[in-house]
């Protein structure tokens, strides 16, 4: 493989854990393509799948179907090295650094670790130097306060300063961010934020932010994209602006009404999208046909639990989203043949 960033690109990718009657479909039929120097934030509820899909975007998990492009290349035929390359400049940030950082190991030598281990320095004085410029990056300033210390020494938001220095010691090109700032103060999390969005203008790093916080992935991904999932399956995918101002999935409605407002007005005035059913089903009883239908306010009775509907183009701008009933409000063709094809036709048109 050559130096040049390269796209990720998800076809059809499921991963399954269990066996038999227990079998549950972690991340389902999901497909995505992330552009070099993007960024695209993955959004849901607890258990829906987005941590699994970084965990296969880094390559510590392995998909249990469909396939995984780097650079147009399945991950799973490359060579050892460009596996080697790929383990490199994918790098992932997970959301706690009390589980992350290695309690008996130094931020020296947490950090000198990766640069050793891929040659990436010559002597101790290019380590040394390395080591100061990195920490300088994530605003751990000193860096000789900080070098010596053990992450028990350290605050919640220092230990993830140093989790996201050492993502940064290979130079990667892309980089999965996995809660990367629940665990710190609210306080905290604007500045870890600008962190990243620093390094991802200056530096050109391709993002994929997973985080459950709307508010945060329109913070970091305006000019990106989200992907909204449920259940394990992309049920919303477009631009930042559009998914934020004009959300056609009735699930990500659901997310948007439930973002607290500053402004009182704006309170007053916002759309309540009010759900039949608080419980989220679960992943060993996933509901037939569209899987949010039992939780659904445009519930249809015949249309919405019969098939899964497919992650369609709603608008010339690329926005996809996987509603019946939305396909046929918004009337699309293809959709509706979808729905004639099951025998519901009559009730879709």
């Amino acid at each position: 493989m050559s130096d040049q960033h390269h796209a990720i690109e998800f076809q059809h990718v499921s991963r399954t854990f269990g066996h038999g009657k227990n079998r549950i479909y972690a991340v389902q039929d999901v497909s995505f393509t992330i552009s070099p120097g993007r960024v695209l934030c993955l959004v849901g509820e607890s258990g829906c799948g987005k941590s699994t899909t970084g965990k296969m975007v880094a390559g510590l998990l392995k998909p249990s179907g469909g396939r995984i492009l780097y650079g147009g290349r399945d991950v799973a035929t490359l060579s050892d090295a460009e596996t080697k390359y790929f383990r490199r400049t994918v790098q992932i940030i997970h959301q706690d650094p009390y589980a992350s950082l290695n309690p008996v190991r130094s931020v020296r030598q947490t950090l000198s670790a990766p640069l050793l281990r891929h040659k990436m320095v010559k002597n101790r004085l290019e380590l040394n130097n390395r080591l100061h410029d990195l920490l300088m990056q994530v605003s751990l300033t000193p860096p000789s306060d900080f070098l010596e210390k053990y992450p028990h020494q350290l605050s919640g938001g220092q230990r993830q300063r140093v989790a996201i220095a050492r993502a940064l010691t290979v130079q990667p090109e892309f980089i999965v961010a996995d809660e990367a700032v629940s665990s710190v103060d609210v306080s905290l999390r604007a500045s870890l934020l600008n962190i990243l969005l620093d390094l991802q203008h200056r530096l050109g790093v391709t993002f994929l932010m997973i985080t459950h916080d709307l508010a945060v992935a329109k913070y970091f991904g305006w000019n990106g994209q989200i992907g909204v999932m449920y259940l394990g399956r992309m049920v919303e995918l477009a631009d930042t602006v559009k998914v934020l101002g004009d959300p056609v999935h009735p699930y990500t409605r659901a997310l948007i009404s439930s973002l607290p407002e500053a402004d009182p007005d704006k309170t007053r005035t916002k759309e309540r999208l009010e759900l039949r059913s608080p419980d989220i089903p679960s992943l060993l009883r996933v509901p037939p046909g569209c899987s949010f239908h039992p939780r659904c306010p445009l519930y249809e009775e015949g249309l919405c639990d019969v098939q899964v509907p497919p992650l369609d183009v709603y608008s010339s701008d690329g926005h996809k989203a996987a509603c019946w009933v939305m396909a046929r409000e918004l009337q699309q063709p293809r959709a509706r043949d979808r729905i004639g094809e099951q025998g519901v036709e009559e009730r879709a048109i």
